[in-house]
């Protein structure tokens, strides 16, 4: 059968875009002869649409784009899209998560989504009712099942917390389907590639039928859907594999059950992407998990596509920034650059009496460098003024965190300042790390509309800058070299109240990503002194992250809504 994945990028709401998106992929994919076209799930209204579920134009705008797809639809093609519909159920509640087949403008076939998870960043029980069953659909010669994005994760190694009273996939080869459709919303993070690459061919492996995985593609909030949809035999080879990414149509000739194409490309599913040849230079084994260099390459078209999607979506055309000298402002400045363009990032120099000239120097040289505007604000006159106003009331303690915070206060308001006048959207420039242990300050680094780098640990972040820097020096070295310092103190640097950042993030990582406890992280070789601290730093940050932007994900759990903790809890009840 000759089929063609619709990887597309739907924006949420955006109904009629998306509707014309799908039509015109549909009769690219017609006149390329293709039987049967596939988008991801919930392409007709956006994923996730989350409590816009609870209005009632959402859900049926949603199905008046389903019959006006219906009605444009063009012969001789089939088309299965991803919606929202109404259970028809009595009991549980009122919507699902549907794909419909369509053919010759008529609905053919429905499949509603069977495993809704809950995890991570996903609240789907939340809004739909499950199916009880899966079905099989015949057309032109197959018999055509479909498994929804979760439902194909059964197959996958358990997930802690996680747990399924069925089998979607094995239902419907009991059924005898002789082919597997996945149409999928799968977010990004590093490594999850190889992850569905295995999933896929197993499928293909243990059913003995090929299988046609769809992922939507495109930046919504703080997720980002890479796309790299993927095409598997029934002897579990990997046939086909789209860009990352980026939109794609590709239109391929599926194999009939059990009988791979001999003329297919046979990647190893669990190899890495084809990565650059000089890639020794910038791998590090000071990060968590040692990133590849095809790692640091999907880490960076994640975080530029999220930000140019963010801006997209959200009706902004320009960026700004504080260029501070320091390695996590450069990367960012370097991502802005390279979504949108140089003549839409500004950047604003804000030095104070502790910023030493070779910050300045740098940022000045990044600037030059990216060919972006940058002007100077000293923050010294403004400063003065808030320490004026407080003098009385301060007087006789000692300079200490307060007046460091009234810094980087005063840099938040003048940003937040040229954002309020001109529309620009203000990006962030704090990394994991420091969000993790509260090494950030409210409504004042903290203070922007999209953190860019808020997933990344501060060693990924050097990595990163290493990686950028690979062919030719974008990011001066001497940002890359120096020590880090957020420069509110006389000769202040990071390691003056924080463990070297390797040491920090392996803890962090530990906690954070694998969730491993106190005694867990103590037996991998760390101080257990030094891992209570840090704990009790997560902790008692908690209420701090509560209050920052979206964060770009991608780790497997980010800061967000992938990480719901309390804020009024027993800090140390993760050290027993």
């Amino acid at each position: 059968m000759k089929i063609a994945i619709g990887q597309i990028n739907s924006t949420i709401g955006d109904f009629e875009g998306n509707r014309n998106r799908i039509l015109r992929f549909t009769l690219e994919a017609l006149q390329e002869g293709a039987e049967i076209a596939i988008f991801p799930e919930l392409s007709l209204c956006g994923y996730p649409p989350m409590d816009l579920l609870d209005h009632e134009t959402f859900v049926e705008e949603n199905l008046h784009a389903l019959r006006s797809l219906q009605q444009q639809q063009p012969p001789g093609i089939a088309i299965v899209v991803g919606y929202v519909d109404r259970s028809r159920d009595p009991a549980g509640r009122s919507l699902r998560n549907v794909v419909a087949l369509l053919r010759d403008g008529a609905i053919q076939f429905r499949q509603a989504k069977r495993l809704l998870p809950t995890y991570d960043v996903f609240d789907e029980a939340r809004y739909f009712e499950p199916a009880r069953e899966s079905r099989v659909w015949p057309y032109g010669g197959e018999r055509i099942g479909i498994a929804i994005c979760e439902d194909i994760w059964w197959e996958a190694e358990p997930v802690a917390g996680r747990r399924y009273p069925v089998d979607p996939v094995r239902d419907l080869l009991d059924a005898g389907a002789t082919m597997i459709i996945a149409p999928s919303a799968s977010p990004f993070h590093v490594g999850k590639g190889a992850i569905r690459r295995k999933l896929v061919s197993s499928i293909g492996t243990n059913g003995g039928v090929p299988v046609v995985y769809v992922n939507a593609v495109g930046g919504n909030d703080s997720l980002v859907f890479d796309g790299a949809s993927i095409v598997a035999d029934g002897r579990g080879r990997i046939l086909h594999q789209l860009p990352g990414f980026v939109e794609d149509l590709r239109v391929f000739e599926v194999p009939p059950a059990d009988v791979p194409d001999p003329d297919a490309s046979t990647p190893d599913v669990s190899a890495p992407d084809v990565v650059p040849p000089d890639h020794g230079a910038f791998l590090t084994e000071d990060t968590p998990r040692p990133l590849t260099a095809g790692d640091l390459m999907e880490l960076e078209a994640a975080l530029i596509l999220g930000i140019r999607d963010y801006l997209e979506k959200t009706g902004f055309t320009t960026v700004h920034l504080g260029l501070s000298g320091g390695v996590d402002s450069a990367l960012v400045a370097v991502l802005a650059v390279r979504a949108v363009g140089a003549g839409k990032v500004r950047a604003f120099l804000m030095p104070s009496r502790y910023s030493s000239e070779g910050s300045i120097t740098d940022a000045r040289q990044l600037a030059l460098n990216l060919g972006i505007r940058a002007d100077t604000l000293p923050i010294q006159p403004v400063y003065d003024a808030f320490a004026a106003a407080l003098e009385q009331h301060f007087a006789g303690t000692e300079e200490g965190v307060t007046e460091e915070n009234i810094q980087a206060r005063v840099r938040g308001t003048l940003l937040m300042g040229w954002s309020n006048k001109f529309g620009s959207l203000t990006l962030t420039t704090g990394n994991k790390s420091e969000l993790a242990v509260g090494y950030c300050t409210l409504y004042g680094d903290m203070a922007g509309a999209l953190a860019v780098i808020g997933d990344l640990f501060k060693t990924e972040v050097y990595a990163l800058c290493r990686y950028i820097n690979r062919q030719g020096e974008i990011i001066p070295e001497s940002i890359i070299s120096k020590a880090p310092s957020a420069e509110l103190r006389p000769n202040q640097t990071d390691q003056d109240s924080l463990p070297p950042y390797p040491v920090l993030d392996r803890i962090l990582a530990s906690y954070l990503i694998s969730s491993h406890t106190f005694s867990q992280i103590v037996a991998e070789g760390n101080d257990p002194a030094l891992v209570a601290r840090v704990l009790e730093l997560v902790g008692r940050s908690e209420y701090k992250r509560r209050q920052a932007p979206p964060v770009l994900k991608v780790s497997p759990r980010a800061f967000g809504t992938g990480r719901r903790m309390p804020i009024a809890r027993r800090i140390y009840e993760s050290l027993r």
